[in-house]
């Protein structure tokens, strides 16, 4: 009995116990259910680019709206040279749950609200909060970013 004792009162003053090695399953931890997924694979080819949202850039669908039944659209955009302030600096925002842009060839000067400008290079990697409103202000004559984008469908609001 005294050796329960103990360990009873040692737990109380802060001896911590070893979590548990459970996680919950998936299922339990989505608080929706999920579109039907199929597999899909995109290969690089300079025929796929097209035209797109912005008249400044070309656009490659990777597939992955149909694949996720519209949960998530992914591209490649190629920015097109030159860049002419005039038309790419335009402030606006994205009505999305989740936007991720990573630069995989040149550089990108955008600026975000409560941000302000930032130099983005080959290798860079941000998050675009819903809705922040935020402009292109420059880039370089090489630049690609990837871009995902959840659901597939959203809306951009053009504020200028």
């Amino acid at each position: 009995m005294p050796k329960a004792k103990l360990k009873s009162s040692a737990r109380k003053v802060g001896v911590r116990q070893r979590p548990s090695r459970r996680r919950p399953s998936v299922a339990k931890r989505r608080s929706k259910p999920q579109p039907k997924q199929r597999f899909v694979a995109s290969h690089h080819s300079d025929d796929a680019f097209a035209a797109g949202l912005r008249s400044y850039a070309e656009y490659r669908d990777l597939g992955l709206n149909t694949a996720t039944n519209g949960m998530v659209q992914a591209h490649v955009i190629r920015f097109v040279a030159p860049c002419r302030p005039e038309d790419v600096s335009k402030r606006h925002y994205h009505d999305v749950d989740f936007q991720m842009v990573y630069v995989l060839k040149g550089w990108m000067k955008t600026e975000l609200e409560g941000e302000g400008a930032i130099t983005m290079r080959a290798g860079s990697c941000w998050i675009q909060p819903p809705r922040i409103e935020h402009r292109v202000l420059d880039y370089s004559d090489d630049c690609e970013v990837l871009e995902i984008v959840l659901p597939a469908d959203f809306e951009t609001v053009e504020l200028e």
